[in-house]
């Protein structure tokens, strides 16, 4: 089968979206299939060429709305090269382009949500919801009605969605993100990384590992720890991650006021050996995001066997619970004060108990190959065929 993923971007920055396609390539290239990317990057953007799939960029957009005019006439153009398309998202051209290449054409689409059909989104960014139901009533929702299927990466974000605008007439399938197991030397990559930060031996890590975003709740999470550092001067805040909106000046500000400034490491965005190794070095995972479908980051901390700490706006939260993989609360400062208190009341065997858990909870939930076999049996499902030998 020959999969096309239509995407805003495929930087890694993005977080997500794109990591779970790169381990959906990784999990199915050995049974034949390929992947590849159409996106709007310009195309000399550095991070195209260090993908391990094909990417045809279509970009450079000109707009925010990320309109391109290579794009559609690109997909007219090798549409029919393809099985099936796999839109990633909603509200910029990708989608809407897609379903104007493609309607009447005999390749069919589907498109991913990747929580971006949220209900909080009402209340967390009102304005930005006046023009999306705008553009809902416009666009979108014929984009999604006219798509072979629409993919939610769990129950709870699949529930949500039919809350928040209309007409809403989609075809549902659930389809988890691809996370693969974790590479590399656990011993080597938790050197590296502590040896990068010198002042993190020996401290009981807290590890904050996504984008530097107030929907990501990092105010609440510097906040909350700064109520519970005291109870134990080992206690340490790593905040890890891009900052896309220059937002980490403020928070370092936030922290100094709050006298933590020395029990916080801040490393920008970790990849490869060295963000393996902050998951190694950490005791918990935390993560007290407003609105988030799936979160990749949460898994993959599950896949090092790290405890989460998670609000329960992260919509696989009862998942994590039910698997006694982590503590939930509700988002904002004191609830998760409130999270951070129960973890460090835990004594050592019940904190072992959990790291056993998260594992767990990733190899009966979450693991790559059981999420890729879904994915292919979801487009046989709704009519896409395998090319065969």
């Amino acid at each position: 089968m020959r999969i096309l993923n239509a995407i805003n971007s495929t930087n890694p920055a993005g977080g997500g979206p794109i990591e779970s396609i790169v381990q959906a390539h990784l999990a199915l290239k050995d049974q034949g299939h390929e992947i590849e990317a159409v996106c709007l990057d310009a195309p000399d953007s550095p991070w195209l060429s260090q993908l391990p799939f094909r990417v045809h960029a279509a970009g450079p957009a000109a707009t925010k709305y990320r309109y391109s005019p290579r794009y559609i006439p690109w997909l007219k153009q090798h549409a029919a090269e393809y099985d099936c398309v796999i839109v990633h998202g909603v509200w910029l051209f990708p989608s809407a382009g897609v379903w104007l290449a493609l309607r009447g054409s005999g390749t069919p689409y589907f498109v991913y949500s990747h929580g971006m059909l949220d209900p909080s989104f009402r209340r967390l960014f009102p304005l930005k919801h006046v023009a999306k139901s705008a553009l809902w009533k416009l666009i979108e929702h014929r984009a999604m009605e006219q798509a072979r299927a629409v993919f939610f990466t769990c129950e709870e974000e699949r529930r949500l969605a039919r809350e928040s605008f209309t007409p809403y007439r989609v075809k549902e399938a659930i389809i988890p993100y691809c996370v693969g197991m974790p590479p590399g030397d656990p011993d080597a990559q938790r050197r590296a990384f502590l040896g990068r930060w010198p002042e993190l031996p020996s401290k009981r890590i807290i590890l904050f590992l996504s984008r530097i975003h107030p929907k990501k709740g990092c105010d609440a999470l510097i906040d909350a720890f700064s109520q519970m550092a005291a109870r134990d001067p080992a206690l340490h805040l790593v905040m890890a991650g891009p900052d896309p909106i220059r937002w980490q000046e403020s928070l370092q500000r936030r922290a100094r006021d709050l006298g933590i400034a020395d029990r916080v490491t801040w490393t920008g965005m970790l990849t490869g050996d060295l963000k393996w190794g902050a998951f190694r070095a950490a005791e918990a995972f935390a993560l007290p995001s407003h609105q988030e479908n799936f979160g990749i980051a949460v898994v993959e901390a599950l896949a090092c066997g790290v405890p989460v700490l998670i609000s329960n706006r992260i919509n696989i939260w009862r998942e994590i619970g039910d698997d006694g993989a982590g503590l939930v609360s509700d988002p904002g400062a004191a609830a998760f004060a409130g999270n951070l208190a129960k973890w460090l009341s835990l004594d050592l065997a019940q904190r072992q108990a959990m790291k056993h858990n998260a594992a767990r909870c990733f190899a009966s939930r979450f693991r790559s190959d059981q999420a890729a076999a879904n994915l292919l049996q979801t487009l046989h499902n709704h009519g896409v065929a395998d090319r065969g030998p």
